[in-house]
This record gives C-alpha cells, structure tokens and sequence, in this order.
C-alpha cells in the first residue's frame, strides 16, 4: 500500500495558491479514480481507494504547511507504513511552471513542508516534485507561493493535473518510469513527424506536359570544323 501525501495549506483563502498544489493534485486523482469521500483522520484529510489491485491512501495534512510531518508520522503509524511507501506531491520552485520531477530521498532544499516531514520520519520517501517557478528574488518566495496561479497558467497546470492523475496508478505500483511517462503524454505530448517526403500526386490529377529542353547552339568553332567535314 502506497501513501500518497499532497503538501498545502488548510482553509479557503489557500486553495489556489501555488503552494496548494499538491492538494490539487490528490484532489483530482481522488475524483478521477472514484475514491471515498474525504474524513478527517490523522490531522489531515483524508480518503482511501485502489488503482486496480493497488490499495492507496491520499492525505492532505492540514496542520498548516510547516507542520505537514506530524500528519504524515500519525498516518505511517496507523497504516504500519515505512518511508518508502509513502510519496509526497509539492510544490517546487526550483522547475519551471509545468515540469515534473520524481526522485527518492535527498534533502529538503529549504521547503518548510519536506523540512517537517524530514523531521518527523527521516528523508527516504519519494517525491514528485511540481514545477511553480522561482520568483526571482528569495525574499519574494514566500509570497509568491502564497499567491494564487495566475490566470496564464490554468492550461499548463490542467495538464499537469490530468498526468498526474493518469500516472496515479503507475505511482502506487512503484513504477516510477512509467508514471512519469504518463505525465509528460499530457505536458509534452508526442508531434506528428516533420521533414517527410510530399505525398505522390493522384494518377487522376491532370500533370504540366514535359518540356524538353532546346539543344545548345553550335559555337563558332564548331561551325568552322562543320565546313571541312
């Protein structure tokens, strides 16, 4: 059975913030998936379902963002669940809006909610990590995760949304590879070829008549030699 923790913060005024997008994400595979509806356990929310023969657990800590570790530790005792069976959805300025990265243990990077979660149960669980982009500037972090997408990024995070939940299922099987192709068929997905060669014209389609080109006229010496011949 797989974990799957989406970092955000609790309460209306959040719910579009660039950091919330980890519950957007549980959030859309809960509803494509048919999970249950959500309960409040664990100092989270939360709700449970499968991906086929896959058993699977989303939860949304609600213990504000710094504190997301003492909801991850109370859900892992409950389910008896190690660090590698857990997986946490975050957003990550580090990427570019629209990018997805997946990687297993390593450090926090200064993310206050990887940094509680750290605390609480140690660095060996995975994460996605969701490309927000970088303000700039680090003293404008904590406000620009603390805004809401602007209106220029509701298609890329659409599709972000729909890979995620396409590759939910690879993601609790623990194919990581596969999961992650699932996403970029949705951000990135495959063009038609180009440079192919012109389609052959119909045999009914009326062709210019061939020219044939005019011979070359005979030079000045080829004249004088034509004489003697």
């Amino acid at each position: 059975m797989k974990l799957f923790v989406g970092l955000g913060n609790p309460g209306a005024k959040y719910v579009h913030n660039r950091h919330n997008i980890g519950f957007m994400a549980l959030d859309r595979i809960a509803g494509d998936h048919g999970f249950g509806p959500w309960k409040a356990k664990h100092q989270g929310s939360l709700t449970e379902g499968r991906f086929g023969s896959d058993r699977a657990v989303l939860l949304k800590p609600e213990t504000f963002m710094n504190n997301s570790g003492q909801s991850v530790q109370a859900a892992m005792r409950f389910y008896k669940l190690d660090p590698a069976d857990v997986v946490v959805l975050h957003d990550e300025l580090d990427l570019a809006p629209g990018k997805v990265k997946h990687k297993v243990g390593g450090g926090h990077a200064g993310h206050n909610g990887l940094r509680s979660i750290h605390a609480h149960v140690g660095p060996d669980y995975a994460r996605v990590r969701l490309g927000v982009g970088h303000p700039g500037h680090k003293d404008r972090v904590a406000s620009y995760v603390l805004h809401d997408f602007a209106k220029a990024d509701e298609a890329w995070l659409d599709d972000v949304l729909r890979g995620l939940s396409d590759g939910a299922p690879f993601l609790a099987a623990g194919d990581a590879p596969k999961f992650m192709n699932a996403v970029a068929l949705r951000v990135a997905p495959p063009r038609s070829g180009t440079g192919k060669k012109a389609p052959k014209p119909r045999s009914d389609t009326p062709q210019p008549p061939a020219v044939t080109p005019a011979p070359d006229a005979p030079s000045p010496l080829q004249k004088l030699m034509d004489k003697f011949r």
